[in-house]
């Protein structure tokens, strides 16, 4: 049997896609401009060690499986063409399938591409969401080339969802239009100290002090990160008001700030540990005070945690945990905070998504020659997978406002206006 015959199991004889194989055998539809090219039989060893998701990832990440053409195009037609006709063979048929192209060519074991987190490195380094080892999942994805994310993220170096204004938006009109509902939410004002835990390369720190006069601290388990702040912070001539601290935000001092912002940390702090997070950033905050929560969120309260062990836990964010956005808001509550608004931006994140692809792609040789092409390969695929995801409410993202009361004052407008005027 030759390699296409099983593609054609799988994914029946019309697939919306060529392919190709290492053996010369071809499948699919001749005139689509997607073509699956498995260049290698390590690709079906691969395959054979972890049938489905997992086993993709690693075949395309090391190299023996290709993609041809855009990559959200690629995924979105092999998706639903999953949908359609269901789960495809068992593993007791693709195990025959596979024998017939050889029992040492199957079951031949290949260690996987040096990419992925194996849970045992994670597990030496402590208990899942101690501090060493939270800094170690950081280091594994933010700490990759401050150069390799500004390429990707554009000029404004953020690295969670953007809120667009209108589709049309650009990326950075939208990071700025996110920063600021983010400041306008907080009511942010001069004077005001404002901490924002897991502050990225400081963009909301920056923000915060150049346009509101906040005092403002960031604070990030990455290194480079911090490094980068500080420097952005220098140039932006904001040293008096700003900075951008190497450090845990458990390890901030308590009752110091007006306003707390948490822009894509939740998603790392896990479930067991959601309580305590609130209940220090509650504690850090100054009576009347707010925090504005903005995480990744699965759809449903009732939905197994994303991230458990598949793809994005190996390759992306190691340790990383999804809630839903009802759980959250009452462990939210349940530390003290008055919940005052809460809204979903998932289809923002879709939009922020396609930029960010976007950029990779049309500086593909540059992002090669900055981190290696199975690290470049690693975010092509997750984020274009991610669009997919958030297009499809697999996943969302939550803005989440809450205040420290002062005795029973909320220090809140009667109807606060979160979306500045039209012009």
């Amino acid at each position: 049997m030759r390699v296409a015959e099983i593609f054609e199991r799988v994914a029946g004889p019309n697939a919306p896609v060529r392919f190709r194989a290492y053996d010369g055998s071809v499948s699919g539809d001749p005139n689509s401009e997607i073509a699956v090219v498995v260049r290698t039989p390590v690709a079906l060893n691969y395959l054979a060690q972890a049938p489905g998701a997992l086993g993709i990832t690693r075949a395309y990440v090391a190299g023996h499986i290709d993609l041809e053409g855009d990559m959200y195009t690629a995924m979105k037609r092999m998706s639903e063409l999953a949908l359609v006709r269901g789960h495809g063979p068992s593993w007791p048929e693709l195990a025959r399938l596979g024998l017939s192209l050889g029992w040492v060519k199957f079951l031949n074991r290949v260690p996987p591409p040096p990419e992925e987190v194996q849970p045992t490195r994670l597990g030496v380094l402590g208990r899942r969401h101690s501090k060493s080892r939270d800094a170690a999942a950081i280091h594994h994805h933010y700490d990759v080339s401050n150069d390799f994310y500004a390429m990707v993220l554009g000029p404004s170096m953020t690295y969670t969802c953007a809120v667009f204004p209108e589709e049309g938006a650009s990326l950075e009109q939208a990071q700025a239009h996110k920063y600021d509902l983010v400041s306008r939410k907080l009511g942010l004002a001069e004077g005001q100290r404002l901490l924002d835990v897991g502050c990225g390369w400081g963009g909301m720190v920056v923000h915060a002090a150049r346009e509101y006069g906040v005092r403002a601290v960031g604070v990030t388990l990455s290194k480079e990160q911090a490094e980068f702040g500080q420097k952005w912070i220098a140039k932006e001539g904001l040293g008096d008001l700003a900075e951008v601290r190497h450090m845990d935000y458990r390890d901030v001092p308590d009752g110091s700030f007006d306003r707390i912002s948490s822009i894509g940390l939740t998603e790392h702090v896990g479930q067991q540990n959601v309580p305590s997070y609130f209940a220090e950033l509650h504690a850090k905050l100054k009576p009347g005070g707010r925090l504005l929560n903005h995480c990744i969120t699965r759809p449903r309260n009732d939905m197994p945690a994303m991230f458990a062990d598949g793809v994005i836990n190996r390759y992306v964010f190691p340790d990383g945990e999804l809630e839903g956005p009802g759980w959250l808001q009452t462990r939210m509550n349940d530390a003290g905070f008055e919940i005052r608004h809460q809204e979903n931006l998932r289809e923002h994140y879709a939009l922020t998504l396609r930029r960010w692809c976007a950029n990779l792609d049309a500086n593909w040789d540059t992002a090669v020659a900055m981190v290696g092409e199975g690290r470049a390969r690693v975010w092509r695929l997750y984020m274009a997978g991610c669009v997919l995801g958030f297009e499809r409410n697999v996943v969302q993202l939550h803005q989440i406002l809450g205040v420290k009361l002062d005795g029973a004052d909320a220090r809140m407008p009667l109807r606060p206006a979160f979306e500045p005027e039209p012009r």
